[in-house]
């Protein structure tokens, strides 16, 4: 049996990259004619002439608090009376290209946000990830994801299903039930959080019931950090994690090279500085903005929040596709101050006016309601002038007054910080 899930995990990283984007702008243009939209959001793009990387740059990012944003929006607009059908298009935003019928499952997230469940087989795209986590056909899974109102029990589902795996659908709490159905049915894996697990394990400890057969697990939904690989190990258990959203299914997932996590096949992968849609420099940390290749909710750009990194070279598993650093933190940095909220892109706004300027960071200091502005920015010369039009800049469009700080070129930390606050709240 391969220890690859199919041969795409394998395919020389060239030739991936040429067969995304040669079917790029038939998946966007696909997008644009089934979801409204997002034939919004490409109205100006010649979708025929996207066929690079650089090309993708003349898409605006849409983020996920604008998704939210617009079909609050689009389901008030409803309200008024439309037909069922256009009813069920509004309530996805418009980023749908499948209504009722088509859509199998239909998942609320916080807000709330709503995403669709299509009737194609591991809709969520987790199937890749359980298989490196080492599960394979004719296993009974113990998913312990919740199927109440979120997609995570249907995502593990789905993929489980998709390796003709038996699934028992045990959800999240009543720990001494879990652990009874586990020492009776005797799964070969867990899929689920890693606390719940940890939980489960030392409950069962307490009550002095073995768990013969859990050897392997698939986590997502919080962290994993080493620490805990090391308890689940020491216990018998070797857990794998995986990383997604209720929008974009599974981006990445861990292998057992236990170097970073490595992308899905089927999606276009950029790391932009946050607040802005441009790329940042190769392994600087930014956020992450994901082109779904899903035909039923064909998100483009679409701008995660998340903070990663992309890794250099190709895991030493075998698998040749692009790796990431996993979640690192959220990439959405807006802060008051002085009563005035103050966002990323407000920064890289400034930073763009001024020819000179390389990497800037906004810093805000002092204690509770003394709050200081420092605009720190790199640059190899500074201009008669420069620090006086630069202070300018500031005011005009963030409103309130900065501080100026020249600093050498690679001076600025590349952690994806755009704004970094360093008040003191005792």
């Amino acid at each position: 049996m391969s220890e690859f899930y199919d041969e795409r995990e394998t395919q020389e990283p060239d030739e991936r990259e040429a067969d995304l984007l040669s079917r790029l702008p038939q998946v966007l243009q696909a997008a644009a004619k089934g979801a409204p939209a997002i034939a919004r959001q490409l109205d100006s793009v010649d979708l025929a002439a996207v066929r690079s990387r650089e090309d993708l740059l003349a898409i605006p990012v849409f983020r996920k608090s604008e998704l939210l944003k617009a079909q609050l929006e689009a389901r008030e607009r409803a309200r008024s009376g439309a037909p069922s059908a256009e009813y069920a298009q509004s309530v996805f935003g418009g980023f749908s290209s499948i209504s009722w019928g088509a859509a199998r499952k239909v998942f609320a997230s916080p807000g709330p946000m709503y995403e669709p469940e299509s009737r194609r087989p591991d809709y969520w795209g987790f199937a890749r990830a359980l298989y490196a986590a080492g599960f394979r056909r004719e296993e009974l899974i113990f998913n312990c994801f919740s199927y109440h109102f979120t997609p995570a029990g249907s995502m593990m589902e789905t993929a489980a299903h998709a390796l003709d795996c038996t699934v028992f659908p045990g959800g999240v709490g009543q720990t001494e039930q879990q652990v009874q159905a586990m020492a009776d049915l005797r799964p070969h894996g867990y899929t689920g959080t890693p606390s719940f697990l940890k939980i489960i394990m030392e409950k069962a400890q307490s009550m002095q019931i073995a768990l013969p057969g859990l050897t392997k697990a698939l986590f997502s939904g919080e962290a994993y950090p080493p620490s805990l690989q090391k308890w689940f190990s020491e216990h018998g258990v070797a857990g794998y994690q995986a990383y997604g959203s209720a929008d974009l299914g599974m981006i990445a997932y861990e292998t057992q090279a236990r170097e970073g996590l490595v992308l899905n096949e089927n999606l276009i992968l950029e790391i932009v500085r946050p607040g802005t849609g441009q790329p940042v420099e190769p392994g600087e940390v930014g956020e992450v903005v994901v082109t779904s290749f899903n035909p039923d909710y064909p998100l483009v750009r679409f701008g995660t929040g998340d903070l990663s990194a992309v890794m250099p070279g190709q895991s030493p598993c075998g698998r040749t596709n692009q790796r990431i650093r996993g979640w690192m933190g959220r990439a959405d940095q807006t802060t008051k101050v002085r009563g005035m909220f103050v966002h990323p892109g407000q920064v890289e706004q400034i930073r763009l006016r001024h020819k000179e300027l390389g990497q800037a960071r906004l810093v805000v200091r002092g204690a509770s309601g003394q709050d200081q502005m420092v605009f720190q920015v790199e640059v190899t010369s500074k201009p008669e002038g420069l620090e006086n039009a630069l202070a300018d800049s500031i005011r005009e469009i963030t409103k309130l007054r900065a501080q100026v700080e020249f600093v050498e070129p690679g001076a600025l930390p590349r952690d994806g910080k755009v704004i970094e606050d360093q008040r003191s709240y005792d």
